[in-house]
């Protein structure tokens, strides 16, 4: 298993605790995006992250991204630049 950065370590922490995933996958893409906009020579800016969450029942696509957005507000606030998310309930 990869050693997790403090970063992916919060986020991981952060929605795990919100939102009590079944499913969690969150991987640090900063390197793919050295030199853009936002990105940082010591990384933890670009992340992308699948979550399925009974929390997100009968919520909207963009509901769901805004919740997660405010969960993960202090990261934004500090560094991080951008998320790819992917994120719903579980299938019936």
């Amino acid at each position: 298993m990869p050693q997790l950065t403090d970063r992916l370590s919060r986020i991981h922490d952060l929605l795990t605790e919100a939102f009590q995933p079944v499913e969690l996958e969150i991987s640090d893409d900063s390197a793919k995006h050295a030199g853009h906009a936002g990105a940082s020579p010591e990384g933890e800016t670009h992340y992308s992250v699948r979550i399925v969450s009974p929390a997100f029942e009968g919520l909207s696509r963009v509901q769901i991204q805004r919740t997660v957005m405010l969960a993960l507000q202090q990261e934004f606030d500090t560094g991080l630049h951008a998320l790819a998310l992917k994120a719903s309930a579980p299938k019936a």
